[in-house]
């Protein structure tokens, strides 16, 4: 049985959303072909075999740092303690490791985190420097996944970009007038544009301007350089809970700039001492604080504004490594919410996901066709989500290439699989077969990445054709009323993903359908299951198989046979 040491946590902002991709492939990897062992990587570098229990608890926080460090009513990341004995606390959380033991450990390194040290081929160098094969695109196609200006400029060698786009310098941000700099930007790119944050991803430091307004411009600036300022007229009305609140903020990276941070020329590792320095600076005459944290940007991409559907698209590979576009996917957004940033994308309830898209068949295969292309030429690999826009005039825009795309149950990537026949346990199986295909291109290893490949493949073929042998059971879906089939819906949809993940059962799903003659059973495509409620699930049924979903199954058919042998 293959050992897959689940990499999250991480030193960037995304952290947090590694870590419920973390518990998705502890809790879905299939136990009949691998036994997963978390690997908690913290801020600091350190890498933990972390306590087994610890990954299904509700954030990093909520361990590490421990509670007995976390002093009221601040509750900080392990940055905010440089004093604190880091080797000490994480022994009370697992067991330290050095990169020269990951082999003793663990045959395959399945990487759940994101951004900067992550996603940028740091960890893949390392990992290929002590021959651990890892999940997801090599040290190139990393490289190039990062950086959202160098894609740009990829991406219009590769399929061409409607789209002007402008990098200011954090120098000339510092060096000119912001004047002088806001009518440069408007005069190549025009109004309105969207300002990001080049390095980071799940929509933090992203900022739309559109106003030809110069302090609307200065706030955008300052979010993607991740520059906090408060105002003394604001200080001064907020009451001491407040002025916690503010700072919590702060430190939240979901929402904050994050610490440790520089204010004064001084860096403040904890919101309490930048508190107590923030009430002290304002009892003096003094107009705004600026605060800056220390993970900033060097430059910040400005794109001009697309109007269009916004879209997003993954693409894999068959087992032999020819790409295949998944069905593009729309996130439907309710009028309310002003920007997709990080909040909207992972906590509101205001989104929900349209697949495929709403366009014409020709426009969902020329962004098939597209993303395809962007994919092979940009040097990607396993599975890389694209997103991009169909504008007002039927032209694809593409942007953003994210080559680990997010991983919980619910993540666009698993909705997109499920469409072929995958469920998030078949998906995880790809991801790692597949991703020890794609090492071998690298030349390193390569007899002993062929023998491990042959060994998965071997035990994947077994493993479908036992399962294959059981009985099946049948697994109904059903309720008197909208309320009770909902209940039953995400029972059964729990049910199912379990049994799933234990690699030995024979499953199917169903539920009541009536026809002229009564009532039948209706087998239920693994589609079907991913919905997010029963609602969905009875459109999906009602709606039938989408033109493009019926070429994406057909263009993807050995990817499902080899996974599920259907």
């Amino acid at each position: 049985m293959m050992r897959i040491g689940i990499f999250f946590g991480g030193p960037a902002r995304e952290r947090e959303i590694s870590f419920l991709g973390g518990k998705t492939a502890m809790a879905h990897l299939n136990k009949a072909l691998f036994q997963p062992i978390p690997v908690f990587v913290d801020s600091l570098g350190n890498f933990i075999l972390i306590k087994e229990e610890l990954i299904f608890e509700e954030s990093i926080r909520s361990f590490y740092p421990p509670q007995r460090l976390q002093t009221a009513p601040f509750n900080v990341y392990i940055e905010s303690l440089p004093d604190a004995d880091a080797t000490a606390l994480l022994q009370e959380v697992g067991t330290i490791i050095q990169p020269a033991e990951f082999a003793k450990h663990f045959d395959f390194a399945f990487i759940a985190m994101h951004g900067p040290g992550a996603e940028d081929g740091s960890i893949q160098g390392l990992l290929e420097w002590y021959n651990i094969p890892y999940s997801g695109p090599g040290v190139l196609g990393s490289a190039i996944g990062i950086d959202k200006a160098k894609q740009n400029e990829w991406l219009q060698k590769s399929v061409g970009l409607e789209k002007k786009f402008f990098v200011l310098q954090r120098d000339d941000y510092n060096k000119y007038g912001r004047e002088t700099l806001f009518e440069q930007v408007k005069k190549e790119i025009g109004i309105p544009f969207v300002a990001k944050a080049p390095h980071q991803g799940s929509s933090i430091g992203l900022a739309f301007v559109k106003d030809d307004s110069l302090e609307v411009f200065d706030q955008a600036i300052k979010k993607c350089l991740f520059i906090e300022e408060i105002y003394r007229e604001e200080w001064i009305t907020l009451d001491e809970d407040a002025q916690v609140t503010l700072l919590q903020k702060m430190v939240n990276l979901d929402e904050g700039i994050g610490f440790p941070v520089v204010f004064q020329k001084q860096v403040y590792y904890h919101p309490a001492n930048l508190l107590e320095a923030l009430r002290e600076y304002f009892t003096h005459t003094v107009t705004k604080a600026s605060i800056q944290s220390i993970h900033s940007e060097d430059a910040i991409l400005l794109e001009s504004f697309v109007n269009g559907n916004e879209f997003s698209c993954g693409v894999i590979q068959t087992p032999a490594g020819k790409a295949v576009a998944l069905p593009p996917t729309e996130i439907v957004i309710d009028e309310s919410v002003e920007v997709f940033d990080f909040n909207a994308k992972y906590k509101s309830k205001l989104t929900r996901k349209r697949i495929p898209m709403h366009a014409s068949l020709t426009h969902l295969q020329v962004i098939q066709a597209q993303v395809k292309q962007a994919f092979e030429d940009l040097g990607f690999g396993v599975c890389t989500r694209i997103d991009g826009f169909l504008d007002t005039n039927g032209v694809v825009v593409l942007h953003d290439p994210n080559t680990i795309p997010g991983m919980s149950p619910s993540s666009l990537i698993f909705k997109q699989m499920a469409e072929i026949g995958l469920n998030v346990t078949d998906s995880l199986t790809y991801f790692v077969r597949q991703s020890i295909r794609e090492r071998l291109r690298t030349g390193k290893n390569y007899y002993f990445l062929c023998q491990q490949l042959k060994s998965l493949d071997e035990a994947i073929a077994a493993a479908l054709q036992a399962k294959a042998a059981q009985e099946v059971q049948v697994l109904e879906i059903s309720g008197a009323n909208d309320e009770a089939l909902e209940a039953s819906f995400q029972a059964i949809k729990a049910q199912a993903a379990e049994l799933a993940a234990l690699g030995t059962e024979n499953v199917r799903v169903c539920t009541p359908l009536e026809i002229e003659e009564g009532e039948t059973l209706l087998p239920l495509h693994v589609a079907h299951l991913s919905k997010d409620s029963a609602k969905e699930m009875l459109e999906a049924i009602k709606t039938g198989v989408h033109p493009l979903i019926a070429h994406t199954r057909e263009a993807a058919i050995d990817i499902t046979k080899f996974y599920t042998n259907v």
